[in-house]
């Protein structure tokens, strides 16, 4: 079945513009806290969201959703996704919800939904709640008497950052090290300088003073040149940067150089390896990952499984699998031994905690391999199906057969753009170039004759 709302992280769109609205919002709360009605007990959602403007506008409409399903509602206010997750399993609710469009600019908003398990929900379990979204819902309405109560929950932010810091070993501080973080003007602009603080480093925060529009605009881990500017002002050993629901993280290391998610992967899985803690033998990435991690792992007797775009993908692989470790270039890091899903923090602790051990700058520790020449370019589509013309299949399997000792090719739909991606690396930057211009040059010629 075609999915009508949910994509690969939950509900997107353009805030108070159909399908992000109050009314789906309510709706989306009706659906799933009947859908998660289970046993005679006192069902709970737990509800955190970020500093989107439109945040408050959701958050009641999706607080009025499910009390009118007779769940009670606990309401976190602006708290990492992480956290969420956390949370719903730790205060043993039936569901949570984070209201968030993560690295998105503040105009948009979403809706992402946790189990009782902190683990994002199934394909299935989606889909039975979109099937209910347009349909008359009076039915699914609790009993005047059953009706839900909406609660105001103090105390989690310390709760998340107690969690962080337990992460660490006991014998980990932070002492000696001047950090600089990014928090996006997100939902981590408290928590995430406080666990540093209370770790003993030095903090300069950034990125802090949401206002409800400013949320990923011009800094975080989508823009880092900001924090670029901090670290080099301040000499800080080391820059965070956060996105707006603190569930990715990108380091700036001290001489000013941003060092993405692959490279942050393969610090953590060399890490775990050497202390006998990753399990699975190796890590779990995208396909958009860098042949040069792939390379790092297998020199080390280590090995890449590779899933398609999206963290859901990757932790659905880690989970079947029995990994510990998976990710994205993006720096969407999954650490299963502490969470159900991706932590910026809790990533970013484990880099520093590498720097630690090692006593060197952050520039060695965290350059683990050179990348291999990687482009990646964009072509817009206005509808059809240019990928199964046998003119681009052709240009595609001549271009997979050229690279196929020295490198790779990923094209792929976007999940929520009309655009084709043309991915290629390999060791030859200037046969790479060759390679996607020439598809781009196909998939276009088809794209305008259809």
């Amino acid at each position: 079945m075609k999915r009508r709302y949910f994509g690969t992280d939950g509900i997107r769109g353009r805030s108070n513009i159909y399908p992000m609205t109050p009314d789906l919002a309510m709706r989306v709360g009706i659906a799933a806290g009947t859908i998660f009605h289970r046993g005679s007990h006192r069902h709970r959602v737990v509800i955190g969201k970020d500093t989107r403007l439109s945040g408050y506008m959701l958050e009641n409409a999706i607080v009025a959703g499910f009390t009118a399903a007779g769940v009670d509602a606990f309401v976190l206010g602006p708290i990492p996704t992480p956290a969420v997750a956390m949370l719903t399993r730790s205060l043993r609710a039936d569901i949570g919800v984070m209201i968030s469009a993560s690295h998105n600019p503040y105009e948009d908003n979403g809706i992402k939904l946790f189990g009782p398990d902190g683990y994002k929900l199934s394909d299935d379990l989606e889909m039975k709640i979109e099937d209910m979204l347009d349909r008359d819902m009076s039915e699914h309405l609790a009993k005047s008497e059953n009706i839900g109560r909406a609660k105001r929950i103090d105390g989690v932010h310390d709760r998340y950052i107690e969690h962080a810091k337990r992460t660490l070993p006991r014998d980990v501080t932070l002492q000696g090290l001047r950090i600089a973080i990014d928090c996006a003007n997100g939902a981590a602009y408290k928590v995430a300088p406080a666990a540093l603080w209370e770790l003993g480093a030095e903090v300069v925060t950034i990125g802090n003073e949401p206002n409800g529009t400013n949320i990923n605009l011009n800094c975080g881990s989508t823009s880092p040149v900001a924090l670029q500017k901090k670290v080099d002002e301040v000499r800080a050993d080391i820059g965070i940067a956060l996105d707006g629901d603190a569930d990715r993280v990108i380091i700036v290391d001290e001489t000013g150089t941003i060092i993405d998610g692959d490279q942050l992967m393969a610090v953590i899985a060399e890490s775990w390896a050497e202390s006998q803690t990753l399990r699975g033998n190796g890590i779990v990435a995208t396909v958009m990952s860098n042949l040069g991690l792939e390379r790092f792992l297998e020199e080390r007797g280590m090995s890449l499984a590779r899933t398609a775009v999206g963290d859901r993908y990757v932790v659905e692989h880690m989970r079947q699998h029995n990994y510990n470790v998976g990710g994205e270039q993006s720096g969407h890091i999954v650490l299963s031994d502490y969470g159900t899903t991706g932590d910026g923090l809790v990533a970013a602790l484990q880099i520093l905690a590498a720097v630690k051990r090692t006593g060197k700058p952050v520039s060695e520790v965290c350059r683990r391999f050179d990348p291999v020449p990687q482009l990646l370019r964009n072509v817009r589509i206005s509808g059809g199906k240019p990928l199964e013309d046998i003119q681009v299949r052709q240009a595609i399997a001549d271009a997979e057969s050229e690279l196929a000792r020295s490198g790779r090719l990923v094209i792929r739909p976007s999940g929520t753009e009309p655009l084709i991606r043309v991915m290629a690396e390999g060791d030859d930057r200037g046969q790479i170039e060759r390679i996607v211009g020439g598809l781009i040059d196909v998939i276009s010629s088809v794209r305008s004759a259809a």
